[in-house]
C-alpha cells in the first residue's frame, strides 16, 4: 500500500522482566514494510538491564529507556511518548507480533479523514491465530462500569471485515496522531494499569476525534484466550479503576446509577465470592480498591 506521505511513527513498548518476549516482538518489526519508524523500549525497572540483549538483536532504530521505578502501563507509555519524535505514536504491547503491512494499514485512514485521532487493528490470539480478541469495543455499560470487545473469542470468518468508528481503543495496539497528544494529553498516570485506555479513549472522543477500528490491519497477541486466575493486585486495580473511570467519565445521574448498582450488587457479591472461596487477600484488595475512591474523592477529568 502506497501512502501519499511517509510520516515518522514512534513504536512504544514496555518491558518488565520479559526481555525474551520483547525481543520476539522486536524481531517481528524487522518484517515491517513501512520503514520510517523508530522503536522506543521503556524498561519498567526490571531486575536486569535489558539494553545489551536488545542491542545485540540489531533491531531497526531502537532506543532503550530505563526507568528507575515501575511506572505501570500508564506512566511507562507516557515516559516513552515524552521521548518520541514521531508524527504518530504506536502504543503496542511487547507480547504481540506485528504483520508486515500493519503500519500502512493503520496510517491510511488519517490521510482521508482529519477527525480520526486513533486507529486500532484487528487483534487475534497468537496461540489461536484465527480467533479474534478485538474488533472494536462495545459501549461502556454505564450501570456496571464494564466494557466488552466486539468479536471476542470468535473464529474469524470475515464477519468483522468492515472498518468503522469504535467506542474505545485497545491498549495492546493503538496508533495515535501527535495532534491528539497535544490537545488531549497522554494516559492519566493515576490509573497505573487497567481502564487506562478506556479513560484515554473517552477523553479523545470528547475532544472531537474518532477512534477507528481498521479491519484490514492485523496484529497477534500472546495473551491467553482463557485468562489465568485473578491475582489480588489485579482485583485491586480493576476495582479501584472501574470506579475511578466512572467518576471521571460520567455525568452526575449516571454516576449515581452506577454507585447504586455497585453498592447493591457488585459489592456484596464480590465480598461473598472472595469469602466463600477463602480468597482473603483478594477480599482485602477489593475493599482497598473500593475505599481508595472514598479517601481520594477529589479528581480532575483531564489529569
Amino acid at each position: 500500500m502506497k501512502l501519499r506521505s511517509e510520516p515518522l511513527v514512534s513504536l512504544i513498548t514496555l518491558n518488565y522482566n520479559q526481555t525474551g518476549i520483547t525481543c520476539e516482538f522486536l524481531e517481528s518489526t524487522k518484517h515491517l514494510t513501512y520503514k520510517n519508524f523508530e522503536t522506543i523500549v521503556v524498561d519498567n525497572a526490571s531486575k536486569e538491564d535489558p539494553t545489551a540483549q536488545i542491542e545485540a538483536g540489531n533491531y531497526p532504530n531502537v532506543k532503550v529507556l530505563l526507568s528507575k521505578e515501575n511506572l505501570g502501563f500508564t506512566g511507562g507509555n507516557n515516559f516513552g511518548m515524552k521521548h518520541a519524535k514521531g508524527d504518530f505514536v504506536f502504543i503496542v504491547n511487547n507480547d504481540t507480533e506485528v504483520t508486515p503491512d500493519l503500519l500502512e494499514r493503520l496510517l491510511a485512514p488519517f490521510e482521508s479523514d482529519p477527525t480520526i485521532g486513533v486507529t486500532c487493528p484487528k487483534i487475534r490470539y497468537f496461540s489461536h491465530p484465527n480467533v479474534i480478541q478485538y474488533a472494536g469495543f462495545n459501549p461502556m455499560n454505564l450501570f456496571t462500569g464494564r466494557q466488552s470487545a466486539v468479536g471476542s473469542n470468535e473464529e474469524d470468518q470475515g464477519q468483522y471485515n468492515i472498518s468503522g468508528p469504535t467506542n474505545c481503543a485497545h491498549g495492546a495496539a493503538m496508533l495515535v496522531k501527535r495532534e491528539v497528544l497535544e490537545k488531549v494529553g497522554m494516559f492519566a498516570d493515576k490509573f497505573f494499569i487497567y481502564y487506562e485506555e478506556s479513560d484515554w479513549s473517552a477523553r479523545i472522543i470528547r475532544a472531537g476525534y474518532k477512534i477507528l477500528y481498521v479491519a484490514d490491519g492485523l496484529i497477534y497477541h500472546k495473551e491467553s484466550i482463557t485468562m489465568g486466575k485473578e491475582s489480588a493486585i489485579k482485583a485491586y486495580y480493576h476495582t479501584r479503576n472501574r470506579i475511578l473511570y466512572m467518576r471521571r467519565n460520567t455525568n452526575p445521574l449516571q454516576l449515581i446509577s452506577f454507585t447504586l448498582f455497585f453498592s447493591a450488587f457488585t459489592f456484596p457479591k464480590s465480598v461473598l465470592k472472595y469469602t466463600v472461596r477463602g480468597q482473603f487477600k483478594h477480599l482485602k484488595s477489593f475493599l482497598r480498591g473500593t475505599f481508595w475512591n472514598v479517601t481520594n474523592s477529589s479528581y480532575s477529568p483531564v489529569s
